[in-house]
């Protein structure tokens, strides 16, 4: 029998035996099985501590017949918003007592979303968090089985589907008014890909802005995310004399776009206004620092998970509200004089 201070780690069958009580009797304690007597409980718990038996969560898991795991279906993109969420997921399960298993697939891959959430399934996970910022992606539901526990972050607004993430579109308002608000008469977007629900949301919310103020609404600049599509847009828009701002969809299209318009002579922002959206860790560092949006990843990620794991655990759920963004102000902006 092991005591305190020998080299092997207790078992089950060590506090078994200290009790003077079967191993089934430990199991029945440590997984809070009401039907034990307390005079055994209490014989098993002091044996536990003289012991410093540590459960082993993965058998405790098996004896449940099941185990507390969830599966995360993401994207293999390294881009900050995608990679911020798995992470802040991640984060979030473990701190809700659950480890996290992830399948990173390409999202315009069907057969790899498939056999992504069969290996979760096969896995035996308890629910599903998929991050599904492009349509293609939203093909991860067809690999379900009706009723399964499942979350989407970033995915459509307008999906029924349960689906957690930041308002897009009240974050893109905010960039323009704030443009508008310095006394620019309208806001040059330049917008991330086409087929991806952020973007959309961004330009709506940029569109809606200027409508609702009777600007002008410049055609948008269609970029994929990088720094180099910010950039050939910066090229472009350095040759319209009337551009004094732009919201950029993204920060990384805004630290090409600045350097863009630096090498036409276009300052930022003595000639150029500049917002971007994200607010990663380097936007302080730009030249000049970077006015952009702030999206509370971690605080997506909680709401998902509070959800994911009350339907999980078959109790009621709280709502999925978006997440609202906040406006970063630094140096990017410049204010026109009337």
């Amino acid at each position: 029998m092991t005591r305190v201070g020998q080299s092997r780690v207790p078992s089950i069958a060590d506090v078994a035996a200290l009790a003077a009580v079967s191993h089934q009797t430990v199991s029945r304690v440590v997984n809070g099985n009401p039907n034990v007597r307390e005079q055994t409980r209490l014989r098993v718990d002091a044996a536990i501590a003289e012991l410093g038996y540590r459960p082993n969560p993965a058998a405790r898991a098996l004896a449940r017949g099941r185990g507390d795991l969830i599966g995360v279906v993401a994207s293999t993109t390294t881009l900050f918003g995608p990679a911020s969420m798995r992470s802040a997921v991640e984060l979030s399960a473990l701190q809700h007592g659950y480890g996290v298993t992830v399948a990173s697939v390409d999202e315009s891959d069907r057969e790899g979303l498939t056999g992504a959430v069969n290996r979760l399934l096969d896995m035996r996970v308890r629910g599903i968090v998929a991050i599904a910022a492009m349509p293609a992606s939203l093909r991860v539901m067809d690999a379900l089985p009706a009723g399964f526990p499942l979350v989407l972050l970033d995915g459509d607004r307008f999906l029924d589907t349960a689906t957690a993430g930041v308002d897009q579109v009240r974050g893109a308002e905010l960039a323009t008014q704030h443009l508008l608000d310095a006394g620019h008469d309208t806001v040059w977007h330049v917008a991330g890909p086409l087929e991806s629900f952020d973007a959309r949301d961004r330009v709506t919310g940029w569109q809606d802005t200027l409508m609702r103020a009777g600007r002008e609404i410049p055609p948008p600049l269609n970029g994929n995310w990088t720094a180099r599509s910010g950039y050939e847009a910066g090229r472009m828009l350095s040759r319209m004399k009337d551009v004094s701002a732009v919201f950029a969809g993204n920060d990384q299209m805004a630290l090409g776009l600045i350097r863009s318009l630096a090498e036409s002579g276009i300052r930022c922002p003595e000639d150029v206004s500049i917002v971007g959206f994200d607010d990663i860790p380097e936007c302080a560092y730009f030249s000049p620092p970077l006015t952009t949006i702030y999206q509370d990843f971690q605080e997506v990620a909680r709401r998902a998970m509070e959800w994911l794991i009350a339907h999980v655990e078959e109790r009621p759920a709280p709502g999925l509200e978006r997440v609202e963004p906040r406006l970063v102000e630094r140096a990017s902006v410049s204010h026109v004089d009337s």
